[in-house]
């Protein structure tokens, strides 16, 4: 087992979302967001196509839920590299393994999804992420790294969100807040717009430099294929169903993305007390009532790199 770390501090921003932010620091809906991720999980490791022996790039680890799960599903003749941009999250992986007694097949590398220089070029079977490329500005670049150090016949398998819709919500109502009117201005439309624009940008032009709503699943799907990846296949999934969240404490204490503050830190922050006050009284019954739908985007795509199949070196 090979540790390559660099000393940093306690938490960063990966660490304090996907562990706290993410769920609200909230017991029972952090049941929930581990069931749903976890399904995510289990939809890229089924796209991998693992099999005894080979050797698993789990980029952007995080946790290390797709390593675990995957070393779960094959045994101990799996090998998984984890990477991350985050020390904290090596570390708390690193340890998780440990209370797994799987630390002897995992790798744990700080680097970034585009600058995988640490692993030699053709040394894997599989390369996955889950929810990495889209933080990443060069995604082209990430995805040449996959391809350089996968073996030929090396598979990728990746799940992404899209999250284009939730900008594009937010422009729209910034368009309706400035636009001309006879009538009064609605107060209500402005603190949701105040609100959603502090989660996701509200501007073309800010848009297209924000790596994580600038691409669309077919974006992203081509990206894939120029970098020379053959037998491409691609699923959009569109998930509405009634949200999971059942207080307003979970709703204004949870974030929607890790560069996203939670809505409790923009009321505290952008709001008045008058303006807090009008908020919760429209919005908090819908929340609590059950009646709050939400809306999940997320692609899949799976490739192969050409050439020999390592899946069959052995027959």
């Amino acid at each position: 087992m090979l540790t390559e770390t660099r000393p940093s501090c306690d938490t960063d921003v990966w660490s304090e979302w996907l562990l706290h932010y993410r769920q609200a620091d909230d017991e029972d809906y952090g049941k929930a967001v581990q069931a749903a991720v976890a399904e995510y999980a289990d939809r890229v490791i089924a796209g991998a196509q693992l099999e005894p022996g080979m050797t698993l790039v789990d980029v952007g680890s995080g946790e290390g839920l797709i390593a675990f799960r995957a070393i779960g599903r094959i045994g101990e003749s799996l090998n998984v590299i984890l990477t991350d941009i985050s020390a904290p999250m090596l570390r708390y992986a690193e340890n998780a393994a440990r209370e797994r007694d799987c630390v002897d097949q995992c790798t744990f590398i700080e680097c970034p999804a585009d600058d995988l220089s640490s692993i030699p070029t053709a040394s894997v079977d599989v390369v996955t992420t889950r929810s990495v490329l889209a933080y990443v500005q060069d995604k082209p670049a990430a995805l040449r790294e996959f391809y350089r150090i996968l073996k030929p016949g090396g598979r990728i398998s990746i799940a992404e969100p899209i999250l284009q819709d939730e900008a594009l919500y937010a422009r729209v109502l910034r368009m309706r807040v400035e636009a001309p009117s006879a009538q009064p201005p609605d107060r209500f439309l402005e603190l949701l717009h105040r609100w959603k624009a502090a989660q996701f940008p509200d501007t073309e032009e800010v848009c297209l430099k924000s790596s994580h709503v600038n691409y669309t699943e077919r974006i992203l799907f081509r990206n894939v294929v120029d970098s020379g990846f053959a037998e491409g296949h691609m699923e959009l999934h569109i998930n509405s169903k009634r949200a999971q969240i059942t207080s307003w404490k979970q709703f204004i204490g949870c974030s929607p993305h890790p560069w996203a503050p939670p809505l409790s830190f923009i009321l505290a922050e952008k709001f008045s007390a008058e303006e807090r006050q009008l908020f919760e009284q429209v919005l908090r019954p819908s929340i609590e009532s059950g009646e709050h739908i939400s809306t999940d985007r997320m692609v899949y795509i799976t490739g192969r790199k050409p050439g020999f199949d390592t899946k069959h070196a052995a027959n």
